[in-house]
């Protein structure tokens, strides 16, 4: 810089847009940043929130610099995070700006909380003493600072009389620092009696934690068998090693159950990190994670970009489960992120599930993990007895879904003062709904799929772009009325089924899109704990690891409804999904029972799930993976291709296909139409690549997409290295 130049140095930032690299811009004399900093700078005519980055600064003529107009007071991101933004960047072919963005979500937090005014009691005695007098100083009692309407308040008195207290010197002025969003847990406050193979599981986890470097457990034991309970003692390792902790869980805003066990544990609560926070709380949450106030968060797959200040252990709750897969924007999966966090930060990690990924059982029979197992369930208790009902023997009466297996044994739990779930994995009444006369089928207008009926909102409803019309009294094709069928069951329909059979029965529907959203959710969730129902009708999220002491009885309606859509996935996910619903029943001990309603009994999963016998359920899909070359044995992208129109979209594609460079590792399949053509009006083509192991997936992508033709019009190309879902 000249020496007429206001300004110091440059500084490169990296700012919440889709850049490649950060921005330069002049750090004004006298202002001091350093990588990590959190910064207020210009871009275009708005100012934007960025991180100073690592590296030195563009060669970029002085006079052609924007300055940066304020440095935030707030601890520096930390050098691992920086890392971990850029690694994350890197590996799933995203703007670094993007991905920072997800670090900048909580603006209001860059500046300090404000002090809050308070008093606090002197030696001085007021010149006279009243009753209200005497209890304000009771109150005040101890030398604790107080504001003054609580104070008033505490002592049940209006404010005036602290007024005059404090006028007379007998109290002071004093400023009260921000208050903590949650207590400090104590690792010693209430330990548990483990059993003897849990001990030995927490010993393991324990030693990871206390041997501070980075390591990965597998912890793999049966639903209800203790793994939280196992878990919560590495936390407690780490909490006594002076270290903040992340528990990472697929449904955080409806784990209401899951924060009350942790308060039992450690006598607080942990700070929560999820979507249906309020902002005022996140931005809360946010700074004091960063100043190292909040020592354990509890939080859904973005709290993975929380600025931890001395981020120490790792822990993924159902690890499986595909909610941790993020599709949107930066496509990444939360729980292979956190092991990458963990060895960038040089701490343990530990992935905990009832019916471990594919993934990660390789990984742990490989060696790469560590693997902790629990065999059995906690106290004795016994995994329920399961049935497969074969519905071509067994078949439900004209008109229901229900076998007379599985409506027998409800009414027989019933009589034992007993609940029952039901599960089926369909939100809503019936998923197509047609004309009986002419055959018209309610399709959604700007998606290729059926349109929901919900018979509760009188609505027919798109589960992929949202929208939603008033279900007709007539068909909209032939005018004809009342002739309007719903084909197949939602859970809806169920209720509606166990409502005519059980009339007596106390009957709750769980469903991710029930009225009155998260909080009644918790809600029904906490009544079905207490046994304030009988029935409970559910899709997946009644599997998120809920305990309903008093469930004996679970019934899935239509076991084959995952294993249908040719997915590569699709035998595992049934698999976890089937054998998380049928663990919630016989959590406390009584006798127990799974019905599974089924056309194919005899497919590997459900003789697995029937059987008991995970063990031969992943020695089979471990070698159909390795003979089809498919994760963890080889790597796949997927390559989205969407536009306003089919030839926009198409075209894009091929053109795509024929930019790929030539590897003998690494070929790409399609394009081809993706399995839900039309979304939100939009066209979309899809290409596979498939590799070997150890393909540079990412170099053979960047490069296709490099030589390809640029994105032009309504054209849009989305990446997903590492694809959970092929639809």
């Amino acid at each position: 810089m000249s020496k007429d130049s206001p300004f110091d140095a440059a500084a490169p930032v990296l700012v919440p847009m889709p850049a490649e690299r950060p921005y330069t811009y002049a750090v004004p004399s006298g202002m001091r940043v350093v990588p990590g900093s959190i910064v207020r700078v210009p871009l275009g005519p708005r100012q934007v929130a960025g991180i100073v980055w690592d590296g030195g600064a563009d060669a970029v003529d002085a006079r052609k610099l924007r300055a940066i107009e304020e440095v935030f007071d707030c601890p520096p991101i930390a050098e691992p995070m920086r890392r971990f933004v850029d690694w994350v960047a890197h590996y799933t072919l995203s703007a670094p700006g993007m991905v920072a963005r997800m670090l900048l979500r909580a603006p209001e937090a860059f500046d300090p909380e404000p002090w809050t005014e308070g008093i606090v009691r002197t030696d001085a005695l007021p010149d006279r003493m009243t009753a209200a007098r005497a209890r304000v100083l009771e109150a005040a009692d101890g030398g604790l600072a107080w504001t003054r309407t609580g104070l008033a308040h505490a002592a049940g008195v209006s404010s005036t009389v602290i007024d005059g207290l404090k006028a007379q010197g007998v109290f002071e002025t004093v400023m009260i620092p921000p208050r903590p969003v949650v207590a400090a847990p104590d690792p010693a406050y209430a330990r548990p009696q483990l059993a003897p193979d849990q001990q030995v599981a927490a010993d393991m986890l324990r030693a990871g934690v206390s041997a501070e470097g980075f390591g990965v457990t597998l912890l793999d034991g049966v639903t209800g068998s203790g793994k939280t309970e196992v878990y919560f003692e590495a936390v407690a390792e780490a909490l006594e090693k002076g270290r903040q902790v992340l528990i990472l869980l697929p449904e955080i805003a409806l784990t209401h159950a899951f924060l009350e066990r942790f308060q039992d544990r450690f006598g607080a609560k942990p700070g929560e990190w999820h979507s249906d926070l309020a902002p005022r709380m996140r931005e809360k949450v946010w700074r004091q994670v960063a100043e190292g106030m909040v020592r354990v968060v509890a939080g859904a797959r973005s709290a993975l970009f929380l600025p931890f200040r001395e981020l120490g252990l790792i822990v993924v709750d159902e690890e499986h489960d595909p909610a941790y897969k993020q599709e949107d924007r930066v496509f990444y999966n939360a729980r292979d992120m956190a092991v990458v966090r963990g060895h960038l930060g040089g701490f343990p990690v530990v992935l905990s599930s009832a019916t471990p990924s594919v993934e990660s059982r390789v990984n742990a029979t490989q060696g790469r993990y560590r693997h902790a197992v629990l065999s059995g369930r906690f106290a004795e208790a016994a995994l329920p007895d399961l049935k497969a009902v074969d519905m071509r023997r067994a078949p439900p009466a004209k008109g229901s879904f229900l076998s007379p297996l599985l409506t027998e044994q409800i009414g027989a739990t019933l009589e034992k003062g007993e609940q029952s779930l039901l599960f089926l994995n369909r939100r809503g009444y019936a998923p197509l709904t047609l004309c009986r006369v002419c055959g018209h089928r309610f399709g959604c207008p700007v998606c290729s799929a059926w349109l929901v009926e919900h018979r509760f909102r009188g609505q027919l409803v798109c589960h992929h772009c949202g929208h939603a019309e008033k279900r007709p009294e007539a068909c909209p094709e032939c005018g004809t009325f009342d002739h309007l069928a719903a084909c197949g069951p939602g859970v809806e329909r169920i209720a509606e089924e166990v409502v005519a059979t059980f009339p007596e029965a106390r009957t709750i529907v769980l469903s991710s899109d029930i009225v009155g959203g998260v909080r009644r959710l918790r809600l029904e969730l906490e009544a079905i704990a207490k046994g304030d129902a009988d029935i409970v009708i559910g899709t997946q999220l009644v599997a998120k690891g809920h305990n309903f002491p008093n469930m004996t009885l679970v019934g899935v309606v239509d076991a084959d409804l995952g294993l249908a859509n040719g997915d590569p996935r699709a035998a595992e996910r049934t698999f976890q999904l089937l054998s998380q619903v049928t663990g919630r029943a016989g959590r406390t001990g009584k006798k127990s029972h799974g019905l599974l309603q089924t056309y194919q009994p005899d497919h590997p999963v459900m003789q697995a799930i029937v059987s008991g016998n995970a063990e031969s359920f992943y020695a089979r899909e471990i070698a159909e993976r390795e003979r089809a070359g498919l994760p963890p044995f080889g790597r796949l992208a997927g390559v989205i291709v969407s536009a306003a129109t089919r030839a926009e979209a198409e075209g894009h594609a091929r053109a795509l296909r024929r930019a790929a460079p030539e590897a003998a590792d690494i070929f790409v399949l399609g394009p081809a139409e993706a399995p839900l053509a039309l979304v939100a009006g939009r066209h979309r083509f899809r290409l596979l690549v498939q590799g070997e192991r150890r393909s540079d997936m990412q170099a053979f992508v960047r490069a296709m997409l490099a030589n390809g033709p640029k994105q032009r019009g309504s054209v849009r190309v989305q990446v997903d290295i590492d694809p959970q879902s092929f639809l």
